[in-house]
């Protein structure tokens, strides 16, 4: 038993060891508001726009006409570092850190390249086919 016990607790310790190596957490801002992507906040699909909001600003991806994600700007190997904001490559389906240099995916924020181990922060949507709401 006591045996047991002792390759559970080294498990769990060595488990937690293997943490991602992203610095700090994106701190919370509260995100709750609501656009028109069809009309005056016009975004085609497979397109995006900035917006204000979130920690250091938000990405808002179209990737279909129907289906929407928003990201945080803020990277998450590096959020707390002033100037560093994730930009949208001219693919427009990259976004890469401008300090880190960490690229992901906006299909659905995981990180393909640089140092970031974790995606991008996700905020929640809901879209009734005329207005998006997009919230914590």
């Amino acid at each position: 038993m006591l045996m047991i016990s002792a390759v559970l607790m080294t498990t769990l310790l060595l488990g937690s060891c293997g943490k991602e190596n992203d610095m700090d957490q994106i701190p919370y801002v509260y995100v709750n508001f609501v656009i028109y992507p069809n009309t005056i906040d016009f975004i085609p699909v497979g397109s995006y726009v900035y917006s204000s909001g979130g920690y250091k600003g938000l990405i808002i991806y179209r990737q279909l006409s129907d289906d929407f994600r928003v990201y945080e700007r803020a990277c998450p190997h590096d959020p707390l570092v002033e100037n560093a904001r994730v930009y949208v490559e001219t693919s427009g389906i990259i976004a890469t850190d401008s300090v880190c240099g960490s690229r992901f995916l906006l299909t659905d924020g995981s990180p393909i390249e640089g140092p970031a181990t974790i995606g991008l922060k996700q905020y929640r949507t809901r879209y009734d086919g005329f207005s998006l709401q997009v919230m914590n």
